[in-house]
Formats: C-alpha cells, sequence, structure tokens
C-alpha cells in the first residue's frame, strides 16, 4: 500500500520558468541567446551549491562575473528579478493539499541550502513530513542513499512510497530501489499517473477527492 509521496522541488513543485523570460533575462544582461541555463547550472560553482559547499550567497557572487554582472549590486539586484520570477505550480499545490492529511508528503531536492526557508516563504512547508535538501545533506540523487535517507526519516518500506521528479535519471534510480517513480510532465498528466498507481496499489485507494477542504 502507498503511503508516502516523494516530490522534486525544481519543475514540479515550483513551476517552470517560459524560454521568453530566459530570453528576457538574457537581453538584460546581454549575453548570448541560449546561454544562461548553461553558464549557471552547469557550472562548478552550481554543483558545489548543490552539496552545501556554497550558499546562494556565495553562489551568485563566484558566478556572477560570467553573466557580465561586475558588481555587487549588480548581482544583487539580478538576484532579486530572478527569484521574483520563481513562483509556486499551482495545479501541483493543489493537488499536494488533496494528497495532505491521507499521505505522508515529502519533498526530495537537489537544491542548495535554504529549501526549508523558501517553502515557508511560500507558506506550504508545513504539507510536508519531510525535507531533503542536498545543500543540507551533502548529497544529490540519484545517490541512492539520498532516497534511503527520505524513506527511513518517513518511516516506510520503498514499495510504501511514490516519487515524483521531472529528471528521468532521478525516476530510474528511485525505481531501482523499489520505490515508485513517476517521470513529471504537468500537473494533469501526474494526477492520472497517482490515480492509476494507487488504483493498482489498491482498488479502493483513491486519490482524494478535489473536493477536500484546502489549508
Amino acid at each position: 500500500m502507498i503511503k508516502t509521496m516523494l516530490f522534486d522541488f525544481g519543475r514540479v513543485i515550483s513551476a517552470p520558468r517560459l524560454p521568453a523570460r530566459f530570453r528576457e533575462y538574457e537581453s538584460q544582461l546581454g549575453i548570448a541567446k541560449g546561454t544562461i541555463n548553461r553558464i549557471m547550472f552547469d557550472s562548478p560553482a552550481w554543483q558545489d551549491a548543490l552539496v552545501g559547499r556554497l550558499t546562494m550567497q556565495d553562489f551568485w557572487v563566484v558566478i556572477g562575473p560570467s553573466l557580465g554582472l561586475t558588481t555587487q549590486r549588480q548581482i544583487d539586484a539580478f538576484r532579486r528579478r530572478y527569484y521574483r520570477d520563481e513562483s509556486v505550480n499551482p495545479d501541483v499545490l493543489r493537488l499536494i493539499r488533496r494528497l495532505h492529511g491521507d499521505y505522508r508528503l515529502a519533498v526530495l531536492s537537489n537544491h542548495p541550502p535554504g529549501l526549508d526557508q523558501w517553502l515557508r516563504d511560500w507558506g506550504i512547508r508545513d504539507l510536508f513530513d519531510v525535507l531533503y535538501c542536498s545543500g543540507d545533506e551533502g548529497r544529490v540523487k540519484p545517490d541512492p542513499a539520498v532516497y534511503l535517507a527520505t524513506l527511513d526519516r518517513l518511516g516506510v518500506r520503498p514499495a510504501e512510497a511514490a516519487f515524483i521528479d521531472d529528471t528521468k535519471g532521478h525516476v530510474t534510480a528511485a525505481r531501482a530501489l523499489g520505490i515508485h517513480g513517476i517521470v513529471f510532465s504537468d500537473a494533469q498528466r501526474l494526477e492520472k499517473d497517482l490515480e492509476s498507481l494507487l488504483n493498482q496499489d489498491s482498488p479502493v485507494d483513491a486519490l482524494p477527492n478535489a473536493q477536500k477542504t484546502p489549508e
């Protein structure tokens, strides 16, 4: 029986930015089209941030010059704009609220230190029983120890858990441990996938009703 749901944060709980928004950033910064994500997230600095060797503030200081930001003031201004554009995925949040109370919920994310406060700022930290943030733990998906540590804190076996992530390799690693894995594309598809999983798990177990009182 499925007892818990593990959610990735980036591009699952948080809404993906539209490509046009990245083009706006590149235009503002004066960098080549289609390069901002490579500069930021394929960098050694980002890998260091993901395991807590850099704070997010330190990451921006290191990456700033590669984005054409040469002063602390410029770095801070762009960082604030970038964060303002981050938002929760409302359709996924509605689904999480339906699951809350019927299932134990967790966030399992490759993310720099500070994700706990981010969730609190959005007013959704209380929806999750466990938070595994790689920047606070020093290990990243798809390391099996990441999944097993999260399950241990939830007090469940792999077969009792479903894991949702938009990165196929992370889902494959979860499945190898016996966790039910779902590759995320959008909230509507996720709802159907969860419904199918729960019905397969137990015909009397359905996804909680959409009319459940929100929190």
